[in-house]
């Protein structure tokens, strides 16, 4: 075995980032990191900046001498390519994504891995906790509108749940989805979401065992700028419209014209009658009608699929 070689024997973690247009928060990321990788170079961290501009080059300069840090500059702007990029330079037989606006707790790395092991898995996902700032509104915080489930630790997990902002993946699932693809991640998939949840269908077709690990936890940053009823809806209609593109895409021929049928037909009543509900409980409570809105607005995003409307989030 060569020097390289044995050097890609011990790297048995690769902490995967990708990044766009936030150095500081990045920052903030890597000096969590530092503090709990384990000594020996067993684990290394890969980052890509998703930025035509490399806005991160700076932040990744500083911290290339003081962590076994490999950064990439993917100037087209796809998260599903970075994400791709990142796995193709990682040399672990496992792969941990975080994002870039996330904060890992004490020993949320060394938490994975033996929840990995503990139970079987090959796919091990931790819940992600939003950290609010001080101007976001008391109603909102109080709905619930950044709160994700979580589950007992050990809990099989499918695509409803299953998510890339924290979890830690067997490598040789990645190797054989990409073998299938283009993928792992679908390119096509990279500015308006889901990328990962196609990823996931994937792997469970494999036979992968996904499973949850409630102690493993990420802090979230939540800026005023998401902190909106605007921001919100977007976010729902562009979930809608995710969801009904991944349904889709996983079929062919006619089961493909029967889901889109049907899924369309469920969307436009539910849509009203998620509509109606927030116009009657709205002026009662902010919250309940805000959830009902939200409701509808998803519906919407969903029919709106079908049309070829193609709502970008990623990349702006």
């Amino acid at each position: 075995m060569n020097r390289a070689n044995a050097a890609d024997a011990a790297v048995q973690v690769s902490v995967c980032i990708c990044t766009f247009r936030r150095p500081e928060l990045l920052d903030g990321l890597l000096a969590s990191l530092a503090a709990q990788l384990p000594p020996g170079g067993s684990a290394e961290v890969v980052v890509v900046d998703n930025d035509p501009d490399a806005s991160a080059a700076p932040v990744l300069a500083r911290w290339s001498a003081r962590l076994p840090l490999h950064a990439l500059h993917v100037p087209v702007p796809n998260i599903a390519v970075a994400r791709n990029a990142a796995i193709a330079a990682a040399r672990g037989a496992w792969v941990a994504f975080i994002d870039d606006d996330e904060t890992p707790d004490s020993g949320w790395l060394d938490t994975l891995r033996a929840a990995q092991q503990a139970h079987g898995a090959d796919a091990v996902f931790g819940p992600v906790l939003p950290r609010h700032v001080a101007t976001t509104p008391a109603w909102l915080r109080d709905g619930g509108f950044f709160d994700r489930p979580r589950f007992p630790t050990g809990t099989p997990i499918t695509t409803r749940d299953a998510r890339t902002g924290n979890v830690l993946i067997r490598r040789s699932l990645l190797d054989r989805v990409h073998a299938a693809g283009e993928g792992p991640f679908d390119p096509a998939f990279g500015r308006t979401g889901a990328e990962d949840t196609m990823l996931f269908h994937g792997l469970l077709a494999l036979g992968a065992r996904l499973v949850w690990c409630d102690e493993a936890t990420v802090q979230e940053e939540v800026p005023p700028a998401r902190a909106t009823v605007g921001w919100l809806l977007r976010r729902s209609y562009r979930l809608g419209q995710t969801y009904m593109r991944s349904e889709i895409a996983r079929r062919h021929g006619l089961a493909r014209w029967v889901r889109a049928g049907w899924l369309g037909l469920r969307a436009l009543v539910q849509a009203v009658v998620a509509a109606a509900l927030a116009a009657v409980l709205g002026p009662f409570s902010r919250i309940r009608g805000l959830r009902w809105l939200r409701a509808a607005v998803a519906q919407v995003g969903k029919l709106s699929a079908l049309t070829g409307h193609r709502y970008h989030e990623y990349g702006g």
